[in-house]
């Protein structure tokens, strides 16, 4: 069984979450600038089974997408065409910054790390990827 890969992708910066291998915990890994983004999914996929990548989708309170989704799912494609053997899949990223940031600031850390908008994305991808994987095991415990 491989790892499952979140990315909340940003036009900047991408944070970069995975599972170990077994799929019990999601934990943020890194974040990547925007451009680098393919090249690292290069590198990273030549050295880890990934059986999934999960792309965190905009959406506003009302289920639709926000304006950034037209790029995600745009980059989704680029991904499938570079790695045909991984699933894609996207997911609701609704108010995931909003629950890094409590996170982060729960977290003990002095101010200017938690103004780190790296940081961030790296913790917004792991609760993208938590949730996707309680999801995932609920499904398939009906």
């Amino acid at each position: 069984m491989g790892r499952l890969l979140a990315i909340d992708y940003g036009e900047k910066r991408c944070g970069i979450a995975v599972t170990d291998p077994l799929r019990i915990i999601a934990a943020g890994l890194t974040t990547v600038d925007e451009p680098s983004l393919l090249a690292f999914l290069k590198t990273y996929l030549a050295s880890e089974q990934v059986d999934a990548i999960v792309l965190g989708l905009p959406v506003d309170e009302r289920g639709v997408e926000g304006p950034i989704a037209e790029k995600v799912r745009k980059k989704a494609a680029e991904i499938v065409r570079a790695f045909p053997l991984v699933k894609v899949d996207f997911w609701d990223e609704r108010y995931t910054s909003r629950m890094a940031k409590a996170v982060i600031l729960a977290s003990g850390l002095k101010k200017m790390q938690r103004r780190d908008k790296a940081r961030v994305d790296k913790v917004s991808a792991g609760l993208i990827l938590q949730e996707y994987l309680e999801h995932t095991e609920k499904e398939k415990q009906v």
